[in-house]
């Protein structure tokens, strides 16, 4: 089997290439999948891809041409991707559903932290020898009421942590168990909720679910935190909250326009995106390059279940972790 790797990266390089079966030809490719790079997987079998590849109708109308019969998403969203599209010319398509929802759940805990004790504020005065407090008082988590919008396996893992904190957990979500949390629907957990944590996936119904609407009903003062999808949250509603101060602090780890900024170093460049440049003049913003998901466990598993699903593939097995339209 003959595999493309897109948007690769030098740590899944060496993660991939360290695991690889004897019966599989890798060849990694920097630039990201989408219609114009699509000609470039002549000769392969399958293309693996990451969040911010682009698998509209048009790119999958290339690789069918080209013979690509497998699409591996080495990620467990699937928004990317035209499954419509795949399905009309018989590509499957195949993801990693769960590496390491604890990875992504600690990362939110992370970003609460940071924003609500000021961590990061603290270590840049205390290296300049200033340890003065002001301007750094915080707030527990402790009998806080935190609000997840969907509770898949990264919002389970998270009502553990939280559970631990003594939070009172409010969950949004008509499709999740029964656990240590109390089921509201959506605007309930606006209205009561002093942080708001968002694991729902990204379709048309929750495109922008956080919108002005959503922000005008929350409690003033509260936190988001976003470690699902960009386009979960509208950036400029957002701006206008912050600047009133209703929204009082914002973590995110994706970005609606990410797939022009994220997973390279443009430290030389000059920053195009203006919504963006807005985001970082907060002080109550904290914003990182969607690393949520970046563990030692977290890249072993992708690894290991994006080679399965391509064995099973070769094989002409039934996939365990296809994606149907």
């Amino acid at each position: 089997m003959k595999l493309a790797l897109y948007s690769a990266q030098k740590y899944e390089r060496a993660a991939f290439s360290a695991h690889c079966p004897s019966n599989v030809h890798i060849s990694y490719f920097e630039a990201p999948l989408n219609a114009h790079s699509a000609p470039s997987c002549q000769g392969f079998d399958a293309v693996c891809v990451f969040v911010n590849d682009c698998l509209d109708t048009h790119t999958i109308d290339t690789l069918a041409q080209q013979g690509i019969g497998l699409i591996l998403l080495r990620c467990a969203g699937f928004n990317n991707v035209d499954l419509a599209a795949a399905k009309l010319h018989g590509v499957k398509v195949a993801r990693v559903p769960a590496y390491s929802p604890e990875a992504v759940a600690e990362h939110c805990i992370a970003l609460m932290l940071t924003l609500s004790r000021k961590t990061h504020k603290a270590y840049n005065r205390v290296r300049e020898d200033n340890f003065d407090l002001n301007g750094l008082l915080g707030f527990n988590l402790h009998q806080k009421t935190v609000g997840l919008i969907g509770c898949g396996k990264i919002g389970s893992a998270l009502v553990r942590i939280l559970n631990g904190f003594g939070a009172k957990v409010l969950v949004c979500d008509p499709a999740s168990p029964h656990g240590n949390f109390e089921l509201v629907d959506q605007q309930t957990l606006l209205a009561r909720s002093d942080i708001i944590s968002l694991h729902c996936p990204l379709n048309d119904q929750t495109y922008h679910i956080i919108d002005e609407a959503a922000l005008c009903a929350m409690k003033p003062g509260v936190m988001i935190i976003n470690t699902g999808r960009g386009a979960l949250l509208d950036s400029k509603a957002c701006i206008n909250a912050l600047k009133t101060g209703h929204l009082g602090y914002l973590g995110l780890d994706v970005y609606e326009q990410e797939s022009e900024l994220f997973f390279k170093d443009r430290s030389e460049e000059i920053l195009q995106d203006d919504v963006f440049a807005r985001l970082l003049t907060f002080k109550n913003v904290l914003i990182t390059g969607h690393q949520g998901f970046f563990t030692q466990e977290a890249l072993s598993q992708i690894v290991q279940t994006t080679y399965l699903n391509l064995e099973q593939f070769a094989k002409g097995e039934a996939l365990e972790n296809e994606v149907k339209a």
